[in-house]
């Protein structure tokens, strides 16, 4: 196995299955999926930022090399706080051996072009699950004005003045609607998104935005409205708990049928999932900080079809296929959202998991039990999946390749020992 670049894989989850997971655990600050953003939304004021709840994973140390290359000055403030100086003179210009690493690097698309009027951002990298094209994000920044070319795979962008518009997004992309947001909020005039992605992590990003000194209405609803004023300020902003890691450990206890409550996040949060985790036999409920999950003797075999908030996130995804393959039946997965999620599946079969795939379809029959076996993780929740589905196999489970896993979680094995599980990272950090 090998790692981008060549470079033979040397880190490994090592997992041993056991008895059910039991205890309390606290998610993370959602540091990829919201703390990243906001930390590229910082670059819209010529001032000094602070994101609080930031947790050292992989990705984090994109964002932050990143924003160094751009310009800004990148230290941390307190143990789980970035301070992010961006009066300094900027080079609108992301490199493309940072942005290949990490999806997320877009994000600094919409703030360099409201602010410089140009941006240079090689076409991102980041997750191997399928096409994720940024044609949307490009139609709404030339919806406000600005222009394209798109040279040796790097997007150029300028314009000279951004202007309200009103962008219809014919998917509700969390990303575009992150991009068109942060562009809008230094526009000139009001800018209306409709079918705007509605997650917790764009309504957070918002809300750093409206810190700043932005206005901007609806966020959370499927239209959002910005009213762009003439500059922003400095934002000193918490992030919210990884809705994705909390999850993770309530998808573990009903595997291995446990009873697992995670402080940190919300059932709101959830969304859909929350509802298919009483289907798949959990008891669910919402604690004074947290969800809790007791799970019944064996899972119940359910369908699943991910779609965007608030439907079943596809990063959830794969934590119901370790749940199903597990399950008294045979449960359909249908994946919406990514037309690649579903390759990780012949790991699970290698573990004695009965997954077949078809395009966007997959049908698991479940089994009693799994077997231990050598896999590897393809993207970050594939690779958690594996780990959880190594609780409940016989044996040991070497998940290879564990650098995908450090992308999304600050310290998976440590979080999933306290709730008694037999799991070791091995390798480099």
């Amino acid at each position: 196995m090998v790692q981008a670049g060549g470079t033979t894989a040397s880190t490994r989850y090592r997992v041993r299955g056991g008895g059910p997971l039991v205890g309390t655990v606290r998610a993370s600050g959602m540091t990829k999926n919201a703390g990243c953003k906001q930390m590229a939304a910082a670059l819209l004021a010529p001032a000094a930022s602070t994101v609080r709840n930031l947790h050292p994973v992989a990705d984090l140390d994109v964002m932050i090399d990143l924003l160094g290359a751009i310009g800004a000055e990148v230290d941390w403030a307190a143990p789980d706080a970035l301070r992010i100086d961006a009066s300094v003179a900027l080079t609108p210009e992301a490199p493309y051996e940072l942005v290949s690493r990490m999806r997320a690097s877009i994000n600094v698309l919409g703030p360099l072009l409201a602010r410089h009027g140009r941006a240079r951002v090689a076409m991102p990298g980041g997750d191997n699950i399928g096409s994720r094209k940024l044609d949307l994000h490009v139609r709404g920044l030339q919806a406000m004005g600005a222009e394209f070319d798109l040279v040796h795979g790097v997007i150029d962008a300028r314009v000279n003045a951004l202007c309200g518009a009103r962008v219809l997004l014919d998917f509700p992309s969390v990303g575009a609607t992150e991009t068109i947001m942060t562009a809008a909020v230094l526009a000139k005039g009001e800018t209306v998104i409709e079918n705007a992605a509605r997650e917790p992590e764009v309504s957070d990003l918002a809300a750093f935005l409206t810190a700043m000194g932005a206005r901007i209405s609806g966020a959370g609803t499927p239209t959002v409205t910005i009213e762009g004023v003439d500059d922003l300020g400095a934002a000193d902003h918490t992030i919210i708990g990884d809705r994705i890691e909390g999850g993770t450990y309530l998808f573990a206890a009903l595997a291995t049928g446990g009873d697992v409550t995670v402080e940190g996040i919300t059932l709101g949060q959830l969304g859909v999932a929350a509802d298919k985790l009483a289907d798949l036999g959990g008891l669910v409920e919402e604690t004074v900080d947290g969800v809790r999950v007791v799970a019944g003797e064996r899972p119940c075999a359910v369908d699943v079809q991910t779609l965007p908030y608030p439907g079943f996130a596809t990063d959830f995804m794969p934590f119901a296929v370790a749940v199903l393959a597990v399950a008294d039946g045979t449960g359909i997965v249908t994946e919406n959202v990514f037309d690649n999620r579903l390759v990780f599946a012949a790991e699970f079969n290698r573990m004695g998991a009965h997954v077949h795939t078809e395009g966007r379809h997959a049908v698991v029959r479940g089994v009693r039990r799994l077997s231990g076996a050598p896999v590897q993780a393809l993207d970050v929740r594939a690779g958690a999946a594996l780990v959880l589905a190594g609780l409940v196999a016989d044996g040991e489970t070497v998940v290879h390749d564990a650098h995908h896993i450090d992308r999304g979680y600050a310290d998976l094995a440590g979080k999933l020992r306290s709730l008694g599980a037999d799991v070791q990272r091995e390798g480099p950090a």
